[in-house]
């Protein structure tokens, strides 16, 4: 696919809005003092962010005055994937730079934070407020002989005690780690038990869907399975008394103290995030302080465009990396929007709700999400005002092509919308938004500054125009320093690095149209290959869920013994439709004209859901071993499904096929 196939553009910025662009000024101030190119826009920019890849990284510290409290002796010591050294002899602190903006005395009551729960109750944190916590609980810690390194864990929902939790434990030099309360004993303990916390920060329950669901007895497992624990902190969501022996909350943080920043070295961690973990134990992330600090400057501050005019809302939870991207809106001042709650309650509507009250600027959410509001059929343009609203941003999956019609058509025409892919493992994006840029539909509007994104065939030949591995060939400094309990780099390694040596692949299909743009078409991993002819099923599903009848769906391709090739597409349907002959028809007929015949399934087969991984992502690569006859319990991890009793249909179908 070439972008010949789609040259006019949904959306232009206006000259104004590239003047004054953050992306816009930094470039003229970097050709000024740093040799980059002063004409030619972003794709001048970016081509000299990759191939000057030490001076760009020194001119964004530089641009957002990061705060060495030991200077570094050079801006990339050793550049070799796995194990690039970033910044050697610098130490900083993470927590400083996000607390920042309280130092500008106009700014100490303007809110920092923007809570919003269920019922709709608005309550702001401002900047003082936030730092006094901040300072408060940082003390404890150190009080609790928590110490630069040990790592601090919470299990809570997306409320301001986790980020004041979080900028604690990275103030002291601690190590963050957290799960959303929805996770079970199980899920947490397989993610929690790997890095040893010393602390853990626990919410009683949560509220969700209009339900209050109780969490104590969790807590309590949980508790009792990590003997390293020295403290409990007990926040009392839905007004519970501390269990006995346990801190409480309030306690903890209602002193008057100054915040002290522990200086750190650049590579020193400060969280650890942790993959699905569908097959086997969650992989244990670690980022860098220094690496996370001058990424999210980068990716908010000029890829979102961010500023301390702005608010910044991202609908997610604790337990999915776009939370720590969330609270990363604090870096350039941003008015960080939380909102804590069932994305459908009581309706569809409710994002776009939170958006229109809190004067959201900038509204991250799901491309499930977007997609749903389309077969609702609702109008938040018309219904609410969202005049604030500059750019509605997408992840999670690939945004459809009517999912940018439908933002276009049922927001706003002039809205920037910004399909952006990443990943946890390097808690950012490879190729997103670009505000000076137009958006052409299906397509992410560019690779991210200072990211060597390329698109490989099998021998490590780059491709333009046809799909290839998404590969990153220079590092980037969110990039892991490690996984943890991985002592000779050994897991690591073989998760990136083991196709193309020294290499980042990061296991997507993408391809790079002649006009630079992106496309993203899938997990290269569950790619459906027939006949030689490549696709994502991420183009399956943007077809298929088009059909008012089609809920969601979940295709597989298996390749047989005897050298065929079965290719099943699940459906799970819309309430009152029926899979019959004719919807059967309908469903290889859309796929036949819009994708590929030889992409026509084999059968269609109805289920009751489509399972996911905790975070909402379709469960593909567990599903396609069931379907190969592995056993339940070595295929998937259960504490990593949303419901693992849907997987058993999948048991049961592989049986009755052998």
């Amino acid at each position: 696919m070439t972008s010949a196939a789609n040259d006019a553009p949904l959306w232009q910025p206006g000259p104004d809005r590239v003047a004054a662009a953050a992306v816009t000024r930094f470039q003229s101030w970097a050709a000024e003092r740093y040799g980059a190119p002063a004409e030619g826009g972003y794709p001048a920019l970016h081509r000299w962010s990759v191939d000057e890849l030490g001076t760009f990284w020194q001119a964004l510290a530089d641009w957002f005055d990061v705060r060495f409290s030991t200077p570094y002796e050079s801006v990339l010591g050793d550049r070799a994937m796995p194990g690039a050294t970033w910044f050697p002899g610098a130490t900083l602190n993470y927590a400083e730079h996000a607390l920042r903006a309280a130092e500008d005395a106009s700014r100490a009551d303007a809110p920092a934070l923007l809570h919003v729960d269920e019922t709709h109750t608005q309550v702001p944190v401002g900047w003082s407020e936030l730092r006094r916590q901040v300072g408060s609980l940082a003390a404890e810690l150190r009080a609790l002989g928590v110490t630069p390194g040990d790592r601090v864990s919470g299990y809570l929902p997306n409320i301001p005690q986790a980020i004041v939790a979080f900028l604690a434990t990275a103030a002291v030099g601690g190590v963050w780690t957290s799960c959303a309360p929805d996770f079970g004993a199980r899920s947490v303990l397989d993610r929690f038990q790997q890095v040893e916390p010393v602390v853990l920060f626990a919410v009683d329950g949560y509220r969700y869907g209009g339900k209050e669901h109780d969490r104590t007895g969790t807590v309590a497992e949980l508790r009792a399975e990590l003997p390293t624990l020295r403290a409990v902190v007990h926040v009392p969501l839905l007004g519970t008394a501390a269990p006995e022996g346990s801190l409480e909350w309030s306690a903890l943080t209602s002193a008057d103290t100054e915040p002290v920043f522990e200086p750190v070295p650049f590579d020193h961690p400060l969280w650890v995030l942790y993959s699905s973990g569908t097959t086997g134990l969650p992989k244990a992330i670690v980022q860098s302080q220094g690496g996370i600090l001058l990424e999210h400057l980068k990716q908010i501050g000029l890829h979102c465009d961010l500023g301390p005019e702005d608010r910044f809302f991202w609908y997610t939870s604790t337990g999915w990396m776009m939370w720590n991207f969330l609270v990363s809106g604090l870096l350039t001042g941003a008015t960080v929007v939380l909102y804590d709650g069932s994305p459908g309650y009581p309706d569809v509507s409710t994002q776009w709700r939170v958006a229109e009250q809190t004067g959201a600027t900038f509204f991250g959410t799901s491309a499930a999400y977007v997609m749903a509001c389309r077969k609702a059929g609702i109008h938040p343009g018309r219904d609410l005002d969202l005049s604030r609203v500059q750019c509605v941003a997408t992840t999670g999956s690939p945004l459809p092509p009517d999912g940018f019609r439908w933002l276009h058509d049922e927001v706003a025409e002039d809205l920037w919308i910004a399909s952006v892919s990443g990943g946890t493992d390097v808690c950012s994006c490879f190729a997103g938004g670009v505000p000076t840029l137009p958006v052409h539909i299906g397509e992410l509007q560019a690779p991210c500054l200072g990211t060597d994104l390329q698109a490989w065939d099998p021998a490590g030949k780059p491709l333009t125009g046809e799909v290839g591995e998404l590969v990153v060939t220079q590092p980037l400094p969110s990039m892991p320093i490690h996984f943890w309990n991985d002592p000779d780099g050994s897991r690591y390694h073989d998760s990136y690095f083991d196709m193309y040596p020294g290499v980042w692949r990061h296991g997507d299909w993408i391809t790079l149209t002649d006009r630079g743009s992106v496309i993203i078409h899938g997990r290269s991993d569950s790619t459906l290959n027939r006949q030689g002819v490549r696709m994502g099923s991420a183009d399956i599903y943007e077809a298929v869920e088009r059909l008012p009848e089609i809920r969601e769906s979940l295709v597989i391709g298996l390749e047989e013994p005897d050298g065929g090739y079965w290719m099943p597409l699940f459906v799970h349907l819309a309430d009152g439709a029926t899979l019959d002959d004719d919807l059967r028809e309908s469903i290889r007929r859309t796929i036949r004209e819009n994708l590929s015949p030889r992409h026509v399934p084999d059968e269609v087969i109805e289920v009751p859901a489509i399972p996911h991984t905790l975070t909402g992502k379709r469960i593909e690569v567990p599903v396609k071993r069931l379907l190969q006859g592995t056993d339940l319990a070595k295929a998937v991890n259960p504490g990593s499904v949303d419901n693992i009793e849907l997987l058993h249909f999948y048991a049961d179908l592989a049986r009755t096929r052998r």
